[in-house]
């Protein structure tokens, strides 16, 4: 039920207190952090349960939440000072980015056409609808190689890793789909793709033309916010991690040793068990209930402190030295799990 606090709360703070938002926000995430930190027993989850058929409706859910959260702020906008907006578009990319896009992954990952619709939803809330193409054709397939623009390399800062992967994932996600519609025989007016960023584009026209530059602020603001939590996750998600690719171009199956886990019960229950991830990644249609701990290469925290550690690259090289050169030999000393 933690999933569905986070934008109800900040949902309450945007409509009673928009000048503390930053505050609240930053306030959630330190509690997070030090939670999965420090707090005694808070670094295991519960195990993994059966098929349990109304905890996708969490997510289900939290969709309205978002869309309401967003559009709250919008409206909050053009009444409220710059440092109230600033704040405000922290707080709202906090929930867009560190849940809206995490659920939207998960939803993606179903079965359902619903569920993937709302998927798009979300992704294009936050102006970056071609995750839902590279995140599942490129990625999954990529992933924890030098082909992939999302994984990151030893050594690599996340400063140096944001613009190769923002400019990376991009294109590939075009790149796939253009391949897709090509191999269907379909036109681009098929394309979801398409329709999404044209309706991004569109909103973000009307508002310029409209002088509402507030608005504008704040709607590209929260995105910002909420890309650069997904993109600095996907750098700590397989931070160093190499599968290997034969001369032919064969990659190594995905292993317990190809994705970075943290089984912090608090983030863990936040954002849809998404730190048990290289479960996620050899069982990719795996609902998030049922993804296993796996005794794969183990983060220092959970993600609230990752993300912290992974913005000052001395602090996160410092952290992660020593638990590479052991991922390295464990993953040398036994086949992938599967």
């Amino acid at each position: 039920m933690l999933i569905l606090m986070l934008p109800g709360l900040t949902l309450l703070n945007l409509g009673q207190h928009p000048g503390n938002m930053f505050w609240g926000a930053a306030t959630v995430w330190a509690v997070i952090a030090v939670v999965d930190t420090w707090w005694p027993g808070a670094q295991r989850s519960p195990p993994p349960v059966g098929p349990q058929p109304w905890l996708p409706w969490l997510l289900r859910l939290y969709v309205p939440l978002q869309l309401a959260l967003l559009v709250a702020g919008l409206a909050a906008a053009p009444r409220s000072s710059w440092l109230e907006l600033a704040g405000m578009a922290f707080a709202v990319g906090f929930v867009t980015g560190g849940q809206g896009i995490t659920f939207a992954h998960e939803l993606g990952h179903s079965r359902s056409r619903i569920d993937r619709a709302l998927a798009w939803t979300l992704m294009t809330s936050v102006n970056y609808s071609h995750f839902m193409v590279e995140h599942y054709r490129g990625h999954h397939a990529r992933a924890a190689t030098w082909d992939d623009p999302a994984s990151a390399r030893r050594g690599e800062s996340l400063w140096r890793f944001l613009p190769r992967t923002l400019a990376g994932s991009f294109v590939d996600g075009w790149r796939l789909e253009a391949k897709q519609l090509k191999r269907t025989g379909r036109t681009w007016l098929a394309s979801p793709l398409a329709w999404c960023c044209a309706l991004n584009l569109a909103f973000v026209l009307a508002l310029a033309a409209t002088g509402s530059t507030k608005m504008l602020a704040f709607w590209l603001g929260q995105s910002a916010f909420a890309i650069l939590l997904l993109e600095t996750v996907n750098y700590v998600e397989h931070y160093g991690l190499q599968r290997a690719v034969s001369a032919d171009g064969k990659r190594e199956p995905f292993g317990v040793g190809h994705a970075w886990n943290a089984d912090h019960v608090l983030s863990n229950s936040v954002l849809a068990n998404l730190q048990r991830h290289s479960d996620h990644h050899m069982h990719a249609w795996t609902p998030y209930p049922e993804l296993q701990a796996l005794p794969g290469p183990q983060l220092p925290t959970g993600y609230a402190g990752c993300v912290l550690l992974a913005a000052v690259p001395p602090l996160w090289f410092a952290a992660m030295d020593r638990r590479l050169a052991t991922a390295a030999a464990v993953t040398a000393a036994g086949p992938a799990l599967g």
